[in-house]
């Protein structure tokens, strides 16, 4: 059984990273934006809560997700393992989470700010349908409209460079010291990941001691 948490500002790709190692080892990917955005989605009393925090421009209280958490794992369909996204944000939930279960390893995605700042300004969103684009690596066919729909691409509204800042001090002031905890249990292992998406995979699974992913064959 393998238990990784995976940790990491945003856009350093935590999601896409945890989604591939869940589908080539049989692991469970827990996102606890993807439970939160579920709810919202369903009109639940919890997804009630999670919109009020949005709209406030304020996260789920602590109590809160580590409540969700909590319910989430306690489920045990987790026969081979699990990858925890999203969780923990603080000290108080590292804490939280090291009380109540163990874990193999946190996977730390180390992006710097200034890579964070150019993925994150190049986001899009299909004002028609909703289908995200990134201008660094997934431009329409037609510039400024949506590949599905034609629909006008526009920028999300906390993607600004004021909203973005905001975000990344909080991240460090929260997050970084949570990482501090489990760098002083020697759980951490830190990937650059300034890399594409293939070349981090594999400096995830080489420092965890994981098969390494088989190489696409190459085009005749």
């Amino acid at each position: 059984m393998r238990k990784y948490v995976i940790m990491g500002v945003q856009g350093s790709g935590k999601g896409t990273q945890a989604k591939q190692l869940a589908a080539d080892f049989d692991l469970v990917h827990i996102s606890v934006g993807d439970i939160y955005r579920w709810h919202v989605q369903y009109h639940t009393r919890l997804g009630a809560q999670v919109r009020r925090a949005m709209h406030a421009g304020e996260l789920v209280d602590d109590a809160t997700t580590e409540s969700v958490v909590r319910d989430r794992l306690a489920q045990h369909d987790w026969n081979y393992g699990f990858v925890l996204d999203g969780f923990p944000r603080n000290l108080r939930q590292a804490q939280f989470f090291l009380e109540s279960w163990d874990v193999d390893a946190v996977i730390h995605l180390d992006l710097p700010d200034s890579e964070v700042r150019r993925r994150v300004l190049a986001r899009r969103l299909c004002s028609h349908c909703g289908m995200d684009y990134n201008l660094i690596e997934q431009s329409p066919a037609r510039e400024g409209r949506c590949d599905a729909c034609g629909g006008e691409l526009v920028s999300r509204a906390d993607d600004t460079e004021e909203a973005l800042a905001s975000r990344l001090a909080d991240y460090h002031a929260k997050t970084d010291p949570a990482l501090g905890l489990f760098r002083g249990k020697e759980l951490v292992i830190s990937v650059d990941a300034r890399s594409g998406k293939a070349a981090v995979q594999r400096a995830i699974r080489e420092q965890l001691g994981l098969p390494l992913p088989a190489k696409k064959p190459a085009r005749s």
